[in-house]
């Protein structure tokens, strides 16, 4: 194709356009649903909300209170009088790598990661609300409370095994997260009552972002604003670069339409002219066996091939195109032939 780099680039550039694009109206729309979410403490007013709603449910709230496990805490393993609700661990490989302009980057992946939960609630004197579902929520805030790298000591061989892979190790980069029992959280989710009474905070069924952070309603807008901010910018660049790419794909589209064009009509005014060149100069005074087979008009000036019979004028060679009128056989090019 004449276009694909073209094409390839522009919907390359459409499918990073539309996931930015869809970033931002996900941000845009959940910091419009965190404006409109009224803020509570853990206490009594929620049962009330609740008892006032229709059908035992609040779509999107805001929730503050103090983390409490519901059972046995999880204990930090780097210091274990730690305590906390989620446990994240994640042991990242850095390397030096060669790139391939011939130039060493760092370079790091991620070998392991793992989550670890217990179930709790938000806690605020006698009143709690269990938190279901936390790792399903869009901002997760835990404390690092353990972040350690550990250099690793090549040896001669490993250096030599390096320089031939390309890929030299540094060390692991060993760290753990937690949500600490006793920190304050504010969780922003559906609200609801479940038959034994207890009040649950849970991912929206609706779709709307859940989050559980720590830090403030106007912390956390003035983040998720930053985030709208940086995938308009995104997007304003990748439709621009669309644009760019689109109008350099229609030039050439439009240059190649008319250079065929005027190609076109080079050939059918030389045909025409030729046509009638020879119509001047046709004789008039010909045989039966000189004369066309289709007009019986214009003497015979083409040959078919492969078969060879010259049973042709040029103004009906025009219109026959498939067999020769004498024996059939396919036509496969056509000649100008010249009879004395």
């Amino acid at each position: 194709m004449d276009y694909l780099g073209e094409i390839v680039a522009l919907g390359i550039d459409s499918i990073i356009f539309g996931v930015c694009l869809k970033q931002y109206f996900h941000c845009k729309n959940a910091i419009t649903a965190v404006k409109g979410a009224e803020f509570h403490e853990v206490g009594q007013q929620l049962g009330e909300l609740l008892d006032k709603s229709s059908d035992n449910k609040i779509d999107y709230i805001a929730i503050r209170g103090i983390v409490k496990p519901l059972g046995k805490p999880l204990n930090s393993i780097n210091n274990k009088k730690l305590t906390g609700v989620v446990q994240k661990l994640k042991i990242k490989e850095h390397v030096i790598a060669r790139t391939t302009a011939g130039f060493w980057s760092d370079q790091e992946r991620t070998v392991h990661k793992v989550y670890n939960t217990v179930p709790f609630s938000l806690q605020h004197g006698s009143y709690s609300v269990e938190v279901l579902e936390p790792l399903s929520a869009d901002i997760l805030d835990l404390d690092v409370v353990s972040n350690t790298f550990e250099p690793t000591v090549p040896s001669f061989a490993d250096h030599l095994w390096g320089f031939f892979t390309g890929v030299r190790q540094r060390g692991l980069q060993s760290t753990e997260e937690l949500l600490r029992e006793g920190a304050v959280m504010t969780g922003i989710g559906e609200l609801t009552r479940t038959k034994s009474k207890t009040l649950t905070l849970q991912p929206p069924l609706n779709g709307t972002p859940f989050y559980l952070t720590s830090m403030s309603i106007s912390s956390l807008l003035r983040k998720l604003d930053e985030r709208k901010r940086t995938y308009r910018l995104l997007c304003l660049m990748f439709g621009a670069i669309g644009v760019l790419i689109g109008g350099i794909v229609f030039r050439r589209y439009w240059k190649d339409r008319t250079e065929q064009r005027l190609a076109e009509d080079l050939r059918q005014s030389l045909a025409a002219s030729r046509k009638e060149r020879r119509q001047r100069v046709r004789d008039t005074d010909l045989r039966e066996d000189q004369l066309c087979i289709v007009c019986r008009t214009n003497p015979r000036e083409i040959i078919l091939l492969p078969c060879g019979h010259v049973c042709l004028c040029e103004d009906c060679s025009d219109d026959i195109t498939s067999d020769c009128p004498v024996c059939r056989a396919p036509i496969a090019q056509k000649s100008a032939a010249y009879i004395i």
